[in-house]
């Protein structure tokens, strides 16, 4: 009945516009829907059919035409497992350098999980990643540049080294194999301790080459060895030069051979440097780097802020081919009279591919000794391991 109504609407005197619409088939198709729009709504004044249609485009359509289909998958996307306080220090460190397109954070406690996830995301107008997203499991992570691992149990009183290294093995065992499905392609970063050990399992786990599976190691043991030096001689630690390898842990070894200022070796100004006949106590210096971390939990219960900074100075050389030399931990078999499969920290040069090469330390008798001891110590461990 409208529509008829419509029809009859249509023989009395209309406007030119609409006259001149009628010449066509979808001219007269218009004016029909016209006359029965104005029947069935409050339409004052004769509209077009696409004026119509516009009504219902949403806020969006409005305001932006595409022009181009993008790509939308991310170029430099970095996921970090486990949202305790090295993850997050990680994650804001490296989000604060902008060095991730977009950042997945990836743990089992669900409710913190999205918690940290909305905190970082209410923060986006200050730093650069344009996309922050989490999950329970290795699905959020896929396509991953670099994946790095921070989850782990901490040390119960009482517990054994060999204990704790059980139950995070135990832990890597329910990620490390999805995270290698998903990100087949990845860099997989280990800041997880004991770092050097959970490094070797990483590798096991994963089937990754080496020289794509790299432990945080001894990276902040050279930056707090440096500052040490640094805060000694009253000299900006970045122009103190030295290096800490080994294990990340009480055996780690200081290269006092190697400690220079301007390149002027320190060892040749004072040749006793960093022994026990030395009465100025630079040993000391490689005390407190091994001490420091434990002063620190003691202090304020963990260690987040310096692990934080140091991975992402890490991620940074990786993500931009830097091929910075860093103090990383790798598989050291067949260096230095070493024989086991054991990943200590040796200086390696860093690119968008992992490690491409390792720097051949010119160590002396002694510091060779301490490293051969350190990997021992390691083997001790690691040879038990069940995985």
């Amino acid at each position: 009945m409208v529509f008829a109504q419509a029809q009859s609407g249509l023989g009395r005197r209309q406007p030119r516009a609409v006259r001149m619409r009628e010449q066509s088939g979808l001219g007269r198709v218009t004016v029909l829907v016209e006359g029965l729009l104005r029947r069935v709504g409050p339409l004052n004044r004769p509209l077009g059919w696409c004026r119509e249609i516009s009504k219902m485009a949403t806020v969006k359509e409005k305001l932006i035409e595409n022009f181009f289909k993008e790509e939308t998958s991310a170029q430099n996307k970095v996921t970090i497992v486990g949202v305790g306080a090295v993850g997050m220090a990680c994650a804001i460190s490296i989000l604060m350098r902008g060095l991730t397109d977009e950042l997945a954070l990836i743990d089992v406690m669900e409710e913190k999980l999205k918690g940290e996830m909305m905190d970082l995301q209410h923060g986006s107008l200050f730093f650069s990643t344009p996309k922050i997203v989490s999950g329970k499991d290795s699905r959020v992570s896929v396509n991953s540049k670099i994946v790095i691992i921070t989850a782990g149990a901490r040390q119960q009183e009482g517990e054994s080294r060999l204990n704790l290294v059980q139950r995070n093995v135990n832990i890597l065992k329910m990620i490390i194999p999805d995270i290698a499905k998903s990100s087949p392609n990845c860099k997989l970063l280990v800041v997880s301790n004991p770092v050097d050990i959970l490094t070797y399992v990483t590798w096991k786990l994963s089937g990754f080459p080496k020289h794509r599976v790299i432990g945080s190691g001894t990276n902040l043991d050279s930056a707090r060895f440096r500052f040490l030096i640094g805060s000694r001689l009253g000299v900006n630690p970045t122009s103190c030069h030295g290096w800490v390898i080994g294990e990340h842990g009480d055996s780690s070894v200081p290269v006092w051979s190697g400690v220079n200022v301007a390149g002027v070796c320190l060892k040749n100004l004072h040749p006793s440097l960093g022994t026990d006949e030395d009465k100025e106590h630079w040993k000391t210096v490689h005390r407190q780097v091994v001490e420091s971390a434990y002063e620190v939990i003691k202090l304020k219960g963990y260690t987040s802020w310096a692990i934080g900074l140091s991975v992402a100075d890490l991620v940074r050389t990786l993500t931009k081919n830097l091929r910075r030399v860093h103090p990383v931990s790798t598989m050291v078999k067949g260096l230095c009279g070493i024989n086991e499969e054991v990943f200590l920290s040796i200086p390696c040069i860093l690119g968008h591919n992992g490690i491409t090469d390792i720097v051949k330390l010119d160590l002396n008798s002694e510091e060779e000794k301490h490293l051969k001891k350190s990997a021992d110590a390691l083997w001790d461990i690691q040879k038990d391991l069940k995985f």
